[in-house]
């Protein structure tokens, strides 16, 4: 694997992992979170015969943290400048979280470049509910208790928020792993990227929606609104696969989920040859 900074044309430097030859699968991570999250798909992919590339979104992990610039286009900017700048034409995208608005805008502003999507524990439109998306909860209630939170008592918010969306609670060995991933991200970039995964609404674009879209989700998500997943589904004619897990399907049911994300991969390839 190389793991380097690369800089994109907005002059914000991108922390990625590549792994592997072939078709290229890049993999976008959720909030406050960083592309080592996909340690395991990136291995398992790869030996399938693709390239993998693991992105730390902007404010994440090991890329730059900019005080502003989070907005969904500015990420989604970023993950083209990524592709860009590893001289690769068209891949499949795969987000979990936030990562999978970002891989949803990508699709429908870069069809050309955006083979097919996948959207992990991600309805892709809208993490809140909106008169467009009528379903989850409206973001003005949670979005201030997280921000004021984020101010007052970071460390304590960022154990919870990275603990709590499993079903079942983590070993302390997952919950210490994924809560020392989380503080790598800034206050700052934590509150802006937070208030983009509340506020964003994309229902309006999935009209240019034109490639495949499979979505991987935990019928026991607290983060997600189920019934948002399958409208979605419905909405542009996709996949949609359900586990019996929380906001975490490639760590709470790994053998299931990498089954499931390599035949929405493997798929598109089938047709594409």
């Amino acid at each position: 694997m190389t793991q380097r900074l690369i800089t994109t044309a907005s002059g914000v430097s991108i922390n990625v992992r590549d792994l592997g030859d072939g078709p290229a699968v890049l993999f976008i991570h959720g909030w406050s979170l960083s592309g080592e999250v996909w340690d395991r798909q990136l291995r398992v992919v790869a030996e399938a015969g693709y390239r993998t590339i693991a992105m730390d979104q902007r404010g994440h992990g090991g890329s730059d943290a900019p005080l502003t610039g989070y907005d969904i286009e500015d990420l989604t900017a970023d993950a083209i400048g990524v592709l860009d700048s590893l001289g690769i034409s068209c891949a499949v995208v795969v987000g979990w979280s936030l990562g999978g608005m970002v891989a949803l805008r990508a699709a429908c502003d870069h069809p050309d470049r955006i083979t097919s999507t996948v959207l992990v524990a991600s309805n892709g439109v809208a993490a809140s509910r909106t008169d467009a998306f009528p379903f989850g909860v409206p973001a003005d209630g949670p979005l201030g208790a997280i921000l004021a939170a984020e101010h007052h008592d970071r460390i304590q918010l960022r154990r919870k928020a990275v603990g709590d969306p499993f079903k079942q609670a983590p070993t302390p060995a997952v919950l210490d792993w994924l809560h020392r991933i989380s503080l790598q991200t800034p206050s700052w970039a934590g509150m802006a990227a937070m208030r983009t995964l509340l506020c964003t609404d994309q229902t309006a674009i999935l009209d240019r929606l034109s490639g495949p879209v499979t979505a991987l989700v935990g019928a026991a998500d607290p983060a997600l609104s189920i019934r948002g997943a399958r409208w979605l589904a419905d909405r542009v004619d996709g996949r949609l696969v359900e586990f019996d897990c929380g906001h975490y399907p490639m760590l709470e049911c790994a053998d299931e989920f990498d089954a499931a994300l390599l035949s929405a991969i493997g798929a598109r390839r089938h047709v594409r040859t």
